[in-house]
């Protein structure tokens, strides 16, 4: 049984706690009451003095850097457990906390499946996008997207699930269905006409949304750490390097490189207008 600690009108800064007194050994989630107000609660057994002075630090200095380390070693937990012991039951309550990143996660399993069994050239032929010119006249303005959810070999299909189920669901989780939903509209448009005008309409992937997501945790972590975003360097590393190498051709294959660096820059610009036009709430 839990026991209520903390009310506060900030979604960000509920989880944060909740990650920060969690990485205490105190057990602890943040829920939401009702629009605009969340919880904080803790297991019965802890000590609820030690945590309460833990809250009133808190409220101080949400900011501080103590509380996004917290976040950063949470996030590369989830990354480490992904899918080592995951149960039904654990996987439907993550989806329950990220709807949307659970859709487009259900939706590029389902096709990239029923590829599998000869339905891929179907797919390929109404999501690819279209030569602009040829897009402009037809009016299938769902190619602008559609090329995401198409995927060319098992390593291309697990890598962009792997980081677009953990960077989604942080985006999503602390600042809603509407932030993740447009950062990926957004960048997936961007990403694709990108690639489409250097290099035509053969490609596919979610590999530009994947790296507009990581961009957009990245510089907000950055910008705004008390929002409770952000990622280790060592993974920011690994990315960045691995988009340089795309570049390189020492690859055994062909990588939509525009798609990846487009994504990017487009994740770091919408993080960038997010934290510059934020107002301040309060706590």
């Amino acid at each position: 049984m839990n026991q209520p600690i903390l009310r506060i009108q900030n979604q960000a800064y509920a989880h944060t706690l909740a990650t920060y007194l969690t990485s205490q050994g105190y057990r602890a989630q943040a829920h939401q009451l009702n629009k605009g107000e969340y919880e904080v609660s803790v297991a019965s057994d802890s000590d609820l003095t030690e945590v309460k002075n833990i809250c009133e630090t808190f409220l101080k200095e949400p900011g501080h850097p103590r509380y996004q380390q917290a976040a950063w070693q949470s996030g590369e937990q989830v990354k480490m457990s992904f899918g080592k012991g995951n149960t039904l039951g654990t996987m439907l309550n993550n989806a329950r906390y990220a709807p949307f990143t659970a859709v487009i996660l259900v939706l590029c399993s389902l096709i990239y499946s029923l590829s599998w069994v000869g339905l891929f050239p179907q797919f390929y032929y109404t999501l690819t996008m279209q030569p602009l010119p040829q897009l402009l006249e037809s009016g299938q303005w769902w190619r602008l997207i559609g090329p995401v959810f198409l995927h060319f070999s098992a390593l291309h299909f697990i890598f962009n699930m792997l980081w677009w189920a953990m960077l989604g669901a942080q985006i999503e989780r602390r600042l809603g269905f509407f932030a993740l939903f447009m950062v990926f509209v957004v960048s997936a448009m961007v990403s694709n006409v990108a690639q489409a005008l250097v290099s035509g309409p053969n490609f596919g992937g979610l590999s530009g949304v994947v790296y507009a997501v990581l961009g957009f945790v990245w510089w907000l972590g950055w910008l705004r750490p008390q929002w409770g975003l952000g990622l280790p360097r060592s993974i920011v590393g690994f990315m960045l390097i691995w988009l340089v190498i795309g570049y390189t051709d020492l690859l055994w294959v062909e990588m939509a490189n525009t798609a990846h660096l487009a994504g990017l820059i487009c994740g770091c610009a919408l993080a960038a207008l997010l934290a510059i036009g934020a107002r301040r709430k309060p706590v």
